[in-house]
């Protein structure tokens, strides 16, 4: 589908969301490790900065549900995302769901989302309301949780979070589980 179509259809799911006929969430992974995301800091001029380089640090991956109300649902592995990874954290979703209104899901064309297993789950997905919508290729822009991945890794993470890979888990999981309170984005 192209983008312009896509953009349209979107906008019509966004409408209908704001109109109290459907739920409408952004899903998508991301992955966070001590390794820095940063290629330079600043110092005092003429003083090198060193700082520790963590470049075999273990790796959480977080697999999240947004919506432009602030709701976020979301998982975390230190192991490699798969298929199966992606179809729990949807059964996770779907069942800790309250509501009986149609909910649609945008998500991109990662490969584990196009697999034979995961399109095998979406019609007993949709028997629950649940309707996965992809979105055109090379369009991260239309999938807002791009944004809440950004913001965690370079705003709202402390410095200090990156010392241990526990400190990180820590200060990752503390910032999502206060998304919408102490940490929060204003959709248009």
């Amino acid at each position: 589908m192209k983008f312009n179509n896509f953009s349209n259809i979107l906008n019509s799911l966004i409408e209908m969301e704001r109109t109290n006929k459907c739920e409408l969430f952004y899903f998508d992974e991301s992955g966070f490790s001590q390794k820095s995301n940063l290629p330079y800091c600043w110092g005092p001029i003429g003083v090198q900065s060193l700082r520790p380089a963590h470049s075999h640090s273990k790796r959480l991956n977080v697999l999240g549900f947004l919506s432009r109300q602030g709701k976020l649902s979301f998982q975390t592995t230190e192991g490699r995302v798969t298929t199966d990874t992606v179809i729990d954290a949807f059964e996770h979703f779907i069942n800790a769901r309250k509501n009986d209104k149609p909910c649609f899901i945008i998500l991109d064309n990662a490969s584990f989302h196009r697999s034979a297993k995961f399109k095998q789950k979406l019609h007993e997905w949709l028997m629950n309301d649940v309707l996965v919508c992809y979105l055109p290729p090379y369009s991260p822009e239309l999938n807002i949780i791009e944004i809440l991945w950004k913001k965690v890794k370079y705003e709202w993470l402390p410095c200090e979070a990156f010392k241990t890979f526990e400190d990180l888990s820590i200060n990752i999981k503390n910032i999502l589980n206060y998304y919408g309170e102490k940490f929060t984005i204003t959709f248009a």
